[in-house]
């Protein structure tokens, strides 16, 4: 779908609207932040979102003395109320922070768990012994509902690093909800994409579709409810959450679904207990790291596959020259991309839940390891695919290497998440993905509570087997490709990025990084490029802009097969949303976000000029 709404112009809208009922206003007088400018230059901290009210909350919060972790909250908080579909507090994430004073860079694994009722045929319909249908009817469910990561990530994340109380952090967003924002293309196409399936159930459809309807271009919609489940959490702290009636009814809308009458989807229930939320715990974890031509490149470890895949790609493209084929762009590409395949092939073969797989991180970001997997890559053509993984056991450099055994998986990782850039005056840095998975998530809202619960659990494998490191466990985390990256020069912050996008994330940040580093593209034109996308797969996926600028050159000349890219649950031709931050040398920082991806996203910074 094209996501070409700009708030800006959806306020004009509003104003000449004259009448729309419940949670759907027209816009007042009180200030909105609509406007989108993808790039940001300048001083005192600066963020990069997709959503103009998040930034602004981030640079509110700024401007009134707290750090990046502090504005990473707030605009988090945010996204949930103007990106419920992407994010929110039914959710889970990875954190990743560098701490300018003390100049390490540490993690926060957020990311959602199974139940511990779970069962190894939880996907299998009982009615036929086949899996479910992945859409709808897998990932609009109770049984693909993880327990949420994300308010303990929030609350670990303030009492690590920031200088906020939770409920300080949470004064914007509660703000946001309960005065509104105004509806875009964006988040009306996203409601229309999804509207079966929130007709599914009583509680979405009576947020969402008011009164039957989709949500008006230029109205303003308002969230009370999770206004004052944010003014709840702010009062009594994320034990709230986790702890007494809100867990309580989490576990029931899991298990007994809010299903509408007349619906014909079949919602198969899930097994989450209060207990397993009780029990959830966010998990402080070392990042991953490379050297790339200099630049130390931190990233999220498993249980997220974006660290290591991002990685280990970084080092097999470190084997070659490509800074001096920066005049010939599409044999860049060409390493680009074969790279990513033979990282993929590894990402499937050994990563899972380091709490439940002995994940080899330590080899497969070990740069002996990424100059014998370089050998697989011909400079000249494109191998035939899919690729065969590494033998993590066994390696030195050497060439030919012997291979792996290929992994069975495929993959299920939905597009729909979102990410952010922060940093502060003090030079701190905050890289923070956040998802709910589907677009939607399991299209459930929490009856009254104002947020929908998320369908990670569908980020495993659907069909289980003993020897897959992403078989489905109770609580286990699922794995994922997110890949929050922070680079570092000579000790310094250098560059952070992130994406949304499924797999995709962590194609689209080895490409932006590709593009700023060897292709010698500004942050903006490295965001703003053209994407493709090699998963290990027979062709590549890529957006039809990549297809025209390099497509024959890419076929003729090396052989690979491109596919225009575009996703089974919408018109999206997409790959990604980047955020990102550079922090250039005269002190100044650039923020810069997509400015046209999902209808652009918004960079801003505290000061434009000292």
């Amino acid at each position: 779908m094209p996501h070409l709404g700009r708030r800006l112009a959806a306020v004009t809208a509003a104003l000449a609207m004259s009448v729309t009922t419940g949670a759907m206003s027209p816009a007042s007088a009180d200030p909105r932040h609509t406007d989108k400018n993808p790039t940001a230059t300048g001083y005192g901290g600066a963020v990069s979102t997709v959503d103009p009210e998040a930034s602004a909350a981030a640079i509110e919060v700024l401007r009134k003395g707290g750090n990046a972790v502090d504005a990473a909250v707030a605009a988090a908080a945010t996204l949930g109320v103007t990106e419920p579909y992407s994010a929110g507090i039914g959710g889970g994430g990875y954190f990743v922070y560098y701490d300018a004073k003390s100049g390490k860079v540490s993690t926060i694994d957020g990311r959602e768990t199974a139940p511990a009722g779970i069962k190894p045929d939880a996907f299998i319909d009982p009615a036929t012994n086949k899996p479910y249908r992945f859409t709808p009817e897998l990932v609009t469910s109770g049984v693909s509902v993880g327990v949420p990561g994300t308010p303990a990530t929030w609350e670990r994340a303030l009492e690590r690093w920031g200088t906020l109380s939770l409920g300080d952090a949470l004064k914007p967003a509660i703000k946001v909800a309960d005065r509104g924002f105004v509806v875009d293309d964006t988040f009306r196409n996203q409601t229309k994409d999804n509207q079966a399936r929130f007709e599914a159930f009583t509680s979405t459809k009576d947020l969402y579709l008011q009164g039957g309807k989709l949500p008006e271009v230029g109205s303003v919609f308002k969230n009370h409810d999770l206004a004052d489940t944010y003014r709840m959490l702010a009062r009594d702290g994320m034990d709230a959450f986790y702890n007494g009636p809100l867990a309580d009814e989490i576990a029931k809308t899991v298990q007994s679904p809010p299903k509408s009458p007349d619906t014909t989807l079949p919602v198969p229930v899930g097994s989450m207990t209060a207990e397993d939320l009780a029990n959830y715990k966010a998990v402080d974890q070392d990042p991953t790291h490379v050297n790339y031509r200099g630049y130390d490149v931190y990233g999220m470890a498993p249980s997220s596959s974006g660290g290591t895949t991002v990685g280990e790609s970084l080092n097999i493209l470190d084997v070659f020259d490509l800074p001096g084929l920066k005049a010939d762009q599409p044999a860049v590409l060409h390493h680009y991309l074969e790279a990513s395949a033979l990282a993929f092939a590894d990402r499937g073969k050994y990563v899972g839940d380091p709490a439940f797989v002995n994940v080899p991180t330590k080899e497969l970001t070990d740069p002996i390891f990424g100059k014998e997997r370089a050998c697989q890559l011909d400079p000249n053509h494109a191998a035939a695919k899919p690729v065969l993984p590494g033998d993590v056991a066994n390696y030195d450099a050497s060439c030919p290497a012997k291979p792996a055994a290929l992994a069975d998986e495929k993959d299920t990782e939905n597009i729909s998440t979102t990410n952010m850039t922060v940093s502060d005056k003090w030079g701190n840095v905050v890289e923070y993905t956040l998802t709910i998975e589907q677009t939607g998530g399991s299209g459930m809202v929490v009856p009254g509570r104002g947020f929908l619960l998320n369908n990670e659990l569908t980020d495993f494998s659907a069909v289980y087997s003993a020897t897959d490191p992403n078989r489905i466990e109770p609580g286990k985390r699922p794995r994922s490709s997110m890949s929050p990256t922070i680079l570092l020069e000579d000790g310094k912050p250098f560059l952070a990025l992130g994406s949304p996008g499924g797999s995709t994330i962590i194609t689209t940040v080895l490409q932006t990084i590709v593009n700023r580093i060897d292709l010698g593209m500004s942050t903006p034109d490295a965001i703003a490029a053209p994407r493709a996308s090699q998963r290990n797969t027979a062709s590549v996926t890529a957006e039809p802009a990549f297809i025209d600028k390099y497509g024959a050159a890419l076929t003729s000349r090396f052989g690979h097969k491109l596919t225009p890219s575009g996703d089974s649950f919408t018109s999206a031709s997409e790959i990604g949303a980047a955020t990102a931050i550079e922090f250039l040398e005269d002190g100044r920082t650039l923020a810069a976000a997509e400015p046209v991806r999902r209808g652009g996203g918004s960079a801003m910074v505290v000061k434009p000029e000292k």
